[in-house]
């Protein structure tokens, strides 16, 4: 018997539709459910995907449904919700977002799911915990983007600056998913070789640092602002995310999740490691921060809890 490996995306837009498509080219399920309050778009959408089955990796079944589809589906992704605005920081989406994705999750609930949530709409750390508190899920199994992105935007700059592969720089962002994260730059490798020893044999410390982490955390202004929306690296890294899941590969990501007591922190969820397996979140890796990076940590806590407070559940 063939092991069911079903996702559920939910929100066809750019974003749920590059995850969509990634899944496609990528292969690792087999059967992938399309829902959209447009229910005509959802629809066009899987016809058009299908189309690509034969030229895919996999057979794959490709469909359009309601909520009942996440009865028996092992992970559903929601991507739903109002897309950023040129301008637009990820925390002005809050009070747009917030109702949508309770209800959202309130329908997947009742439908009877019980999986595995993996949370892209933004702010991706608030709405996690949205998720989290109205689902009343296993911390474990409300999982968010958080910041996959952002280090996989990082380790790319660093492999291109230092002429290195982006597979052998270990450096992650922490915090949240916007502006206030930052890199704990002391546990950053290339290799087994600290980062910042490399920098130092090069002569090139003094201000490389900031400013690369300043052209992470603005790029995605800068796409929005020359295409309106970001939505490949995001679809892929969620792509990431699912396989790491549904293969039990004990990948280290940097995803968003609940904290109850790690760094100091309770109530809110928050991009850190963590080994991501077939069961979720199985643990999140404490790291030794330096004086600043903890102040740092602290900054996009604070922030965070914050815009939590505001927020009805």
């Amino acid at each position: 018997m063939v092991e069911k490996r079903k996702v559920v995306i939910i929100g066809t837009g750019f974003v749920g539709m590059s995850t969509a498509y990634a899944l496609l080219n990528q292969g690792g399920i087999n059967e992938l459910v399309l829902i959209d309050v447009n229910k005509e778009k959802a629809i066009g959408e899987a016809m058009d995907l299908s189309d690509g089955v034969p030229c895919s990796p996999a057979r794959m079944v490709i469909k359009a449904g309601g909520y009942e589809e996440c009865k028996d589906a092992n992970i559903v992704v929601i991507t739903a919700g109002a897309s950023q605005l040129p301008g637009q920081t990820r925390l002005d989406l809050l009070q747009t977002n917030a109702k949508i994705i309770k209800e959202v999750t309130q329908d997947t609930v009742n439908a009877g799911f019980n999986g595995i949530f993996i949370i892209a709409s933004n702010p991706v750390d608030i709405l996690t915990y949205i998720v989290q508190k109205t689902s009343q899920f296993p911390t474990n199994r409300v999982i968010g983007s958080g910041t996959v992105l952002d280090t996989a935007r990082l380790r790319f700059l660093l492999g291109r600056h230092l002429n290195v592969s982006s597979k052998n720089i270990h450096a992650y962002i922490m915090g949240e998913h916007g502006d206030s994260s930052f890199v704990p730059w002391s546990k950053s490798y290339v290799g087994c070789k600290p980062l910042i020893d490399i920098l130092k044999q090069r002569g090139e410390l003094s201000d490389i640092l900031e400013k690369m982490h300043e052209q992470v955390r603005d790029e995605a202004y800068e796409i929005i602002a020359r295409k309106k929306s970001t939505y490949y690296g995001i679809g892929i890294g969620l792509t990431k995310i699912i396989k790491a899941i549904l293969n039990d590969e004990h990948e280290i990501l940097t995803i968003s999740t609940f904290l109850n007591g790690e760094y100091g922190k309770n109530d809110i969820s928050m991009g850190v490691p963590a080994i991501v397996t077939n069961k979720g979140v199985q643990e999140i890796l404490q790291l030794e921060l330096t004086e600043e990076e903890k102040q740092k940590f602290d900054h996009s806590y604070e922030i965070l809890n914050e815009m939590k407070n505001k927020i009805e559940l």
